[in-house]
């Protein structure tokens, strides 16, 4: 990474700076992606987003960094994004992700709609207390990502000595937080910031919910097989339903917090494992094209929705943690009497939580070159003005990097230049500085990370 130049104002005579790499590969401070105040469907009112750390367009873009950034990894090799793929819903293709020293125990959980869900805790087996926490355990995996402290790695502290000698990064975080200063607590609130703002809105059930203000009403836009999978959905088995919606609760469709496992105990590591109690949203389930995300479940065992249904149509065996919604009296477990278009509505159904922006929008996208190059801009100098107020002084402004800290200089012969005063630019990013009108004075802002 690098920064752009920071000369961002001259009086008199001055040629602008032309500014590279004007496409892929660079991240303008000065003009954030909108992260904090995207919009939200009124029927959509889960949210497990903390008080001590709501979603801001400077926390998620260093979140962003962070997620897509391979120097997080031992070896300079793997990021988040190297197993939760925007173009998959922001999971994996693979049953097991790739490491730096192995694969992953389970599969790779989407991330679409991790904000909408009551549930807090994060990881299948919900071993992490919160998106903050979980953020971090793939850094700190020996097998994932290598900064365990552990079978020779590197800690985690010494992953914060690689960051601070970034200088990007230190500008990302004092534009974040308000200081250079990095530590593990803020790069899991930059990473939870940029997670939770991953949504997934514009698929053919909103239309439907927004226009018909119910989920258990018939949607105009669907088509029979679609309104009755959605009733099937809905309904519990005791109503001729399939009873999904006991879990998978709409229009977040979130899991239900005390959900137990839905008896897939099969494991990529061991023999059994009935500790699985946490899913995804169902939102998304498929990709734009009707392709799937990735197989299904923790251990990646269902390849289609189609298996799935299955699944839950005939539970293949009982354990001690099994989901009691998924038992019938008498010790039995879940039989349901589904016939095979009943099946297919169910699919039907299911693919029409699919949107289609997320998969493309470029605020959750990769800000690196293919070769790993990121151009940071602070201070484009095109967006500088001067205002002569007409009693022998001016005023510059200039757009910059909200929350960051300028200097301000004045030079007679462009090379030698003198600090005059420090400036922090506002909410807006905006600096403005007023001089008197000197002949052949030039004035700048600068920053020094």
């Amino acid at each position: 990474m690098k920064l752009s130049p920071c000369l961002a104002a001259l009086l008199l005579t001055a040629q602008p700076l032309a500014w590279l790499h004007a496409g892929d590969g660079v991240l303008d401070l000065t003009s954030l992606h909108n992260y904090a105040g995207q919009t939200v469907p009124a029927y959509i009112t889960r949210n497990n987003t903390p008080g001590n750390n709501t979603i801001t367009n400077a926390g998620a873009t260093l979140g962003r960094v962070l997620f897509y950034d391979k120097r997080l990894s031992r070896y300079d090799t793997i990021s988040c994004a190297s197993c939760h793929k925007q173009e998959f819903a922001f999971s994996d293709t693979d049953t097991a992700s790739t490491g730096v020293a192995g694969t992953t125990g389970r599969h790779a959980m989407r991330l679409i709609n991790a904000r909408f869900s009551q549930e807090a805790k994060f990881f299948w087996d919900e071993r992490a207390a919160s998106l903050e926490a979980q953020t971090t355990r793939p850094i700190q995996d020996h097998v994932e990502m290598g900064f365990s402290g552990t079978n020779g790695d590197p800690a985690f502290a010494d992953l914060v000595t690689k960051l601070s000698a970034i200088s990007e990064y230190r500008v990302l975080f004092a534009q974040a937080f308000g200081s250079a200063t990095i530590t593990e607590a803020l790069v899991q609130r930059a990473l939870a910031q940029f997670v939770r703002s991953i949504q997934s809105f514009d698929s053919k059930f909103d239309t439907g919910r927004a226009a018909t203000g119910a989920n258990n009403a018939n949607f105009a836009n669907f088509t029979a097989n679609e309104n009755n999978g959605k009733t099937l959905f809905l309904n519990p088995p005791n109503q001729g339903g399939a009873g999904c919606a006991g879990c998978h609760r709409p229009p977040e469709f979130d899991i239900d917090p005390n959900s137990l496992n839905n008896g897939v105990i099969t494991s990529l590591t061991v023999t059994t494992d009935t500790s699985n109690t946490r899913s995804p949203t169902l939102r998304d389930l498929l990709g734009p094209t009707g392709q799937t995300n990735g197989p299904f479940m923790h251990d990646g065992s269902l390849a289609t929705l189609a298996d799935v249904i299955n699944h839950y149509a005939a539970i293949p065996g009982n354990n001690a943690n099994l989901d009691n919604r998924l038992r019938r009296p008498g010790g039995q477990v879940q039989t349901l009497n589904l016939s095979p278009q009943q099946r297919s509505d169910l699919v039907a159904f299911l693919a029409t939580l699919t949107g289609s922006a997320v998969y493309t929008d470029e605020k959750w996208s990769d800000p690196f070159t293919a070769s790993g190059e990121l151009e940071v801009i602070i201070m484009p100098a095109a967006t500088s003005g001067i205002q002569n107020l007409g009693n022998g002084t001016a005023t510059i402004t200039t757009q910059a990097a909200a929350g960051l800290t300028y200097t301000f200089e004045q030079s007679t012969n462009l090379s030698t230049w003198t600090p005059v005063a420090t400036l922090t630019a506002d909410a807006n990013g905006m600096l403005s500085r007023t001089v008197s009108v000197v002949p052949s004075t030039f004035y700048r802002f600068t920053y020094t990370p």
